[in-house]
């Protein structure tokens, strides 16, 4: 198996000096130990892991972005990240509200004039951003899937739940929401993230749409029988699983979740926006995009929050009246999933910490949160 440390991260390491328990031998150490056997028990060719603990990122780079080409992995590599795109969609969303262009009690039909009369014209915006509009499913129907289609099936559908009662995980609700936010914005939404949002935040390598000089840089994608795929168009597709970003990119938007105060103002509030509880759904509380846990958290605790069960199946949603902003002492984590694809990210701001799991097959939820769990974990105990 090719393994890649990165360089730079490297010099920068020698240059400033790692804080105390942050050395290089040991988290090296630790992320090998829990990489190299997960790559090989779930065959995936290639994996880009990235941590940060106290402002300090450090890469690791595992196999190769296609089994074709053997092109090793590097922290430049672009791996789809699924739903971990909904938290760039639901800082769009708080980026609009922090500049007065929405209010999150506003009706979806102020920003869409397509669902006048239906049951989404009246269902607020918050409702939408955390799958709470009465059960809006997972996906769209196969021949609603289309943007040209997708308005006819809002028109259609009738709630199954009365709104705010039920947390049903939902591409179609989020997704409506970013498309919705986006509106508010006077942009489209692939406009407003690639040109406003994504740049603001620092990213230089992210995309909905990967450009052909950065086509190079694209992982190729491996189902679970092993076949070669990549994502393919649909309705909102961008707003719930679009984003294509790099490991360094993607950690660089955690650094910027931990420590907001380096943005601009508005985004500045988006992210404290992102960070804000307005459901309580079990054990995990449902923000915008992100989902968080009460720190320290057991592992057992962390898988019931990312298992099949709260992905697929309608779960009792109590609102937190007033909304609350989740402690520094929280674990605030997102997975993400596409055909050919699996990521997972989480941290921790009281331990200023965080941790991006990017591998180039779609492998089980459950193993990405044990990883991440064992890791931060030890990086925990510094």
């Amino acid at each position: 198996m090719y393994i890649a440390k990165s360089l730079l991260a490297g010099a920068f390491v020698l240059l400033c000096g790692m804080p105390q328990g942050f050395a290089q031998d040991r988290i090296e150490d630790t992320v090998d130990a829990a990489i190299r056997p997960l790559m090989k028990q779930q065959d995936i060719a290639g994996m880009a892991v990235a941590v940060t603990v106290d402002g300090q990122s450090r890469y690791f780079n595992y196999g190769v972005a296609s089994k074709d080409t053997k092109k090793p992995v590097t922290e430049q590599t672009l791996f789809e990240i699924g739903s971990v795109s909904k938290t760039f969609t639901a800082t769009l969303g708080a980026y609009a509200l922090a500049q007065g262009k929405l209010s999150l009690s506003d009706p979806a039909g102020r920003y869409a004039p397509e669902l006048q009369g239906s049951a989404l014209d009246s269902i607020p915006l918050l409702n939408l951003a955390t799958y709470t509009p009465g059960g809006l499913p997972l996906q769209f129907p196969d021949e609603a899937d289309h943007p040209q289609r997708m308005f006819d099936y809002f028109k259609a559908w009738k709630p199954l739940y009365p709104t705010g009662t039920q947390r049903l995980y939902s591409n179609p609700s989020i997704g409506l929401f970013g498309y919705l936010a986006a509106r508010s914005l006077d942009r489209p939404f692939d406009e407003a993230m690639e040109n406003v949002v994504m740049p603001g935040l620092g990213l230089k390598h992210s995309y909905l749409h990967v450009p052909s000089e950065q086509s190079s840089r694209y992982a190729q994608g491996y189902a679970k029988d092993g076949k070669p795929v990549r994502v393919g168009p649909g309705a909102l597709d961008a707003e719930a699983y679009g984003v294509k970003t790099s490991s360094s990119d993607l950690i660089r938007f955690v650094e910027a979740n931990l420590h907001p105060e380096k943005l601009d103002a508005n985004l500045r509030q988006a992210i404290a926006t992102t960070h804000t509880g307005f459901y309580q759904v079990g054990g995990m509380t449902q923000g915008l995009g992100w989902e968080f846990y009460p720190y320290p958290i057991s592992l057992e605790a962390l898988l019931a929050g990312n298992s099949p069960q709260m992905a697929l199946t309608p779960q009792k949603a109590v609102p937190l009246d007033p909304p609350r902003p989740a402690p520094d002492n929280a674990w605030i984590n997102k997975t993400g999933s596409t055909g050919g694809f699996g990521a997972y990210v989480a941290f921790v701001p009281a331990q200023n910490m965080g941790i991006v799991l990017l591998a180039n097959k779609n492998y089980p939820i459950e193993e990405r949160v044990k990883v991440a769990h064992r890791i931060l974990t030890a990086l925990a105990e510094k």
